[in-house]
């Protein structure tokens, strides 16, 4: 547990740099007056926490400075690790299934976010906590993605399906969802090819493989989480809003947070999106992906 968080500590370095590093830089010998909340505000905000987020924090700030209550850095920062992690904890749902298998997880995301190493590492994960899993590889028209699933499944000793290349993704998704069902398997991890949340007709092919797996297993039992990658800050909100229009989104997994100092981002999303974040990325290796826990993550962005 210990090196896991600190692990989580290491990663989030830069974000709490931005952060708190800035903050208490302009913070130390002030008085709390509107120009110092103010600055205090840009600096939420150059994090990726996002307008909404941000202006609750600040109107804590604000009414404990007019009740006197605020007389030093050390004050600010216990009021925002307080509303940081309210925000997040707010939104928390468990991201378990819920008891009947298979528990099918449509694993969605724009290019380039990890998504097919983040399927790769959550098998793993399942596997680990000692459960049955399956990975999909249906992103038939990538060869190199199926490959790398492939090794991906090997690695982790679990179940693979895959299909000729070219062949239609959502009837792999049938399969493997059939197959799944067969096989009394706890997580199917689908993984489906990277798209822009612009491209119409790949959505439309999403919304296929839900409609096929929907004819497998009960709607309850199928989930599409989304992967964003943390690098990208606030653009990762208009990924959310399209990707959970077009086929639902029932949790985030947020990569690349490692990289960054927009790790407010994960602020931003809950208190704007109320999705839950299921798993973050802080690093390559393979148990890198980590479960979200707000505790854990206000924690580490607070550290010394």
């Amino acid at each position: 547990m210990f090196s896991g968080f600190r692990k989580l500590k290491e990663s989030l370095s830069k974000t709490r740099d931005t952060i708190l590093g800035r903050i208490g830089q302009i913070v130390s010998g002030r008085r709390l007056d509107d120009e110092l909340i103010d600055e205090i505000e840009e600096s939420l905000l150059k994090a990726d926490i996002g307008v909404a987020a941000a202006e609750k924090i600040i109107d804590k700030l604000r009414q404990s400075a007019a009740e006197a209550k605020i007389n030093d850095d050390l004050s600010v920062f216990k009021i925002l690790k307080s509303e940081i992690k309210d925000i997040l904890e707010s939104k928390r749902k468990p991201y378990e299934a819920n008891g009947k298998n298979p528990s099918i997880w449509l694993i969605t995301g724009v290019n380039g976010t990890g998504k097919t190493t983040s399927v790769g590492k959550l098998a793993h994960y399942f596997k680990s906590s000692g459960k049955k899993v399956m990975i999909a590889a249906c992103d038939t028209f990538r060869a190199a993605a199926v490959e790398q699933l492939e090794i991906w499944a090997e690695r982790s000793d679990v179940a693979f399906i895959k299909a000729q290349s070219g062949a239609d993704p959502a009837s792999v998704a049938f399969d493997a969802a059939t197959s799944a069902k067969m096989k009394d398997i706890d997580y199917l991890l689908v993984d489906t090819a990277g798209r822009l949340h612009t491209k119409m007709n790949l959505m439309e092919e999403l919304k296929k493989i839900r409609r096929v797996t929907e004819k497998v297993v009960p709607p309850d039992q199928i989930f599409s989480k989304l992967i964003i990658d943390g690098t990208t800050g606030q653009n990762a909100l208009s990924q959310v809003k399209v990707f959970t229009e077009a086929v639902g989104c029932d949790g985030l997994i947020v990569t690349k947070l490692d990289g960054t100092a927009r790790g407010g981002i994960v602020v931003a999303i809950a208190q704007e999106l109320s999705v839950p974040v299921d798993f973050i990325g802080i690093g390559e290796g393979i148990d890198d992906l980590q479960p979200f826990d707000a505790e854990s993550f206000v924690e580490a962005l607070f550290a010394a």
